[in-house]
């Protein structure tokens, strides 16, 4: 098959086989299609859209286009389960999410992304933790999972390496935010894992990549069904990410509160916590671990307060190649900023919302994130104890502690958190965290 002849067909609003979606993933990999005809098809579909079927083709072609992990020589005793978040400012359920579930019995093999614009990246989260492989060979990533429970890492050369050469056209042509590409993007690589079951965190609000609720709800309907007909059983959660979640922003730091978290040093944030909670639930419901996600829910909670969540975590950061006390003394692993300064009220009243776009940029002006892929990051700089929507300020009270590598980026991250967070007079009405489950 001609690729111009099928790009031609999808332009004019056709709908495509599965053997002409295989023909054009083939030429992907193999490199038969030239960059021009890859950004073609990327931009077509983004006007023209695809069927569910032509998403469920792409994304088995994506995923088949490289290794398809299979666990069944391990004889795992448990389900192989993940849960992919759709990107947030804050976002580190993930650190916490992989070891709770997998000391309930389950096994997680997540493979996560970096950070790019304004949200956070969970690989460069655990990239902060000196010594940490995020980029293992599948056989010390298998041996992990079977000997930890859980193992956190990048996506190697070996997985859906055809969606790899799609992104990277999409990223420069202006086609990322492409629903049916995305899907197929997200889908592929974990249906590749050689999951028994999937939760998808679709995160909406200012600081997520769907910044409405119709199109959250589109890219989750969309990611339960093309999962489930590609035989990835799949339930999704739309999370409310208008604002940051949790109280740090910015990798050490988030990295700190996720240990807090496990170990139950302080305070754990409630939405945060909630999060953490339903998408556990979930997970070990999907898996047969739990008869409901609410009875997921308790045994996480037991797991989490047990202090075998934190444990788990720390066997895997040794695994991975981190240090083995890493739990017992993140403080004294994680990078700390020179400048640490209070970014202050400038009014008396109460946070009544914030741009959590605005906070993740900030994050990334201080060095803590990418504009471009192979931008360098600073792991010690990002905000603390960012102040939640709803709670009172005094004039002259902190709304967050700026990390910065220098008293002009601190200035300047001051500036821009001014902006972004909103003090009014009236307390604002509170918005739930959780604000709807998609199933098949």
């Amino acid at each position: 098959m001609l690729p111009q002849e099928i790009i031609r067909r999808k332009r004019d609003g056709q709908e495509l086989s599965a053997e002409e979606i295989d023909s054009i993933v083939r030429g992907i990999h193999d490199g038969r299609l030239s960059e021009g005809q890859v950004a073609a098809f990327a931009m077509t579909v983004f006007f023209r859209g695809m069927t569910t079927a032509e998403r469920v083709a792409l994304t088995r072609g994506l995923a088949e286009s490289g290794t398809m992990l299979d666990w069944a020589d391990l004889a795992l005793p448990g389900p192989v389960i993940d849960k992919h978040s759709s990107g947030g400012v804050g976002d580190k359920v993930s650190l916490m999410l992989a070891p709770i579930v997998a000391a309930c019995g389950g096994f997680v093999p997540m493979i996560s992304g970096r950070g790019l614009g304004h949200t956070g990246g969970t690989l460069d989260k655990l990239s902060s933790i000196s010594g940490y492989q995020t980029q293992p060979d599948l056989i010390t990533f298998r041996r992990v999972v079977r000997e930890v429970g859980c193992a956190v890492i990048g996506q190697t050369d070996d997985l859906a390496p055809a969606d790899r050469r799609l992104y990277a056209v999409r990223d420069v042509t202006g086609s990322v935010e492409s629903i049916p590409l995305l899907v197929s993007s997200i889908l592929s690589k974990k249906i590749a894992e050689g999951l028994d079951g999937l939760v998808m965190d679709v995160k909406c609000g200012s600081g997520a990549f769907c910044d409405t609720e119709p199109m959250a709800r589109d890219l989750a309907h969309s990611l339960v069904a093309v999962a489930s007909q590609a035989g990835l059983p799949t339930v999704a959660l739309i999370t409310d990410m208008d604002r940051v979640l949790g109280r740090e922003v910015g990798n050490a730091l988030e990295v700190g509160e996720a240990v807090a978290y496990l170990t139950g040093e302080g305070v754990r944030e409630p939405r945060l916590h909630e999060v953490t909670m339903a998408l556990a639930g979930e997970m070990l419901a999907l898996g047969g671990l739990a008869a409901t996600a609410a009875a997921g829910q308790v045994r996480a909670e037991a797991a989490l307060a047990g202090g075998q969540a934190a444990e788990v975590f720390a066997r895997m950061v040794a695994a991975l190649g981190g240090p083995v006390d890493f739990v017992d003394n993140a403080g004294g692993y994680l990078s700390r900023a020179p400048v640490i300064r209070p970014c202050t009220a400038q009014r008396s009243g109460h946070v009544v919302g914030m741009n959590a776009r605005a906070v993740g940029m900030a994050v990334v002006a201080l060095g803590g994130g990418r504009s471009h892929a192979d931008d360098a990051i600073d792991p010690s700089v990002g905000l603390s104890e960012v102040a939640d929507v709803g709670v009172s300020v005094r004039a002259g009270s902190p709304l967050c502690i700026v990390h910065a590598a220098s008293e002009a980026d601190a200035e300047a991250a001051i500036a821009l958190v001014r902006d972004a967070i909103r003090i009014g007079d009236a307390p604002p009405v509170g918005q739930p965290v959780i604000m709807e489950r998609v199933v098949p």
